[in-house]
């Protein structure tokens, strides 16, 4: 891989990582009801997950869906049933929660298992692969696709749970919170509209 192309994969990764998607409302509603230093296992989690999902594509796991549409279409309604819960209990939550509190962010096993449900990273590990690997060196190019995602995924990402961070002075007062936790469900619920169309 020339380094004009992994400084285009690096855009790419970067691009990708950082637009609006369920890891990212996610992120941000964690940020707000739980705080920057309790959400980073959640944004760790993302990163690992997303990682091995990249090297599980890369090394075949997107051809078997393809060969098998049942399978694909199974994950993507297991993807979307759980997306689904996820807005809810962010739609249904009334409270920011303290340390030692009964409620907990998502940990970091949770994060990472959740990669290899969620539509949008599919997505991007499918394009990543397909644009960015060569099959002049396929262990290689699909070893460079997963560093290149693993170098820029976490600080993208921690940009939304830093912003969620921000806004909890705001969101201290309850109908705030109530409003803002009811639009960040409905905006993850959202993120499904690409799979459904």
């Amino acid at each position: 891989m020339t380094l004009d192309l992994f400084a285009a994969l690096v855009g790419f990764a970067f691009v990708s990582s950082v637009t609006p998607g369920p890891n990212n409302m996610m992120l941000l509603a964690s940020g707000v009801n739980f705080g920057f230093r309790r959400t980073v296992p959640h944004m760790l989690g993302i990163g690992f997950g997303f990682a091995s999902l990249l090297l599980g594509v890369g090394f075949g796991l997107g051809a078997l869906l393809a060969a098998f549409p049942a399978l694909h279409v199974g994950l993507k309604i297991a993807g979307g049933a759980y997306l689904l819960y996820l807005a809810w209990r962010i739609a249904t939550s009334r409270t920011l929660a303290e340390a030692g509190g009964a409620s907990r962010p998502m940990s970091f096993r949770e994060a990472a298992g959740f990669q290899w449900i969620n539509p949008k990273a599919w997505v991007m590990a499918v394009t990543a692969m397909a644009i960015y690997t060569s099959p002049e060196a396929p262990v290689l190019s699909v070893v460079l696709v997963a560093v290149a995602f693993a170098l820029v995924n976490v600080p993208s990402v921690s940009v939304w749970a830093g912003f969620g961070t921000a806004l909890r002075g705001w969101l201290a007062d309850p109908a705030r919170l109530k409003w803002f936790n009811i639009a960040m469900g409905l905006l993850l619920a959202a993120t499904l509209w690409p799979m459904l169309a």
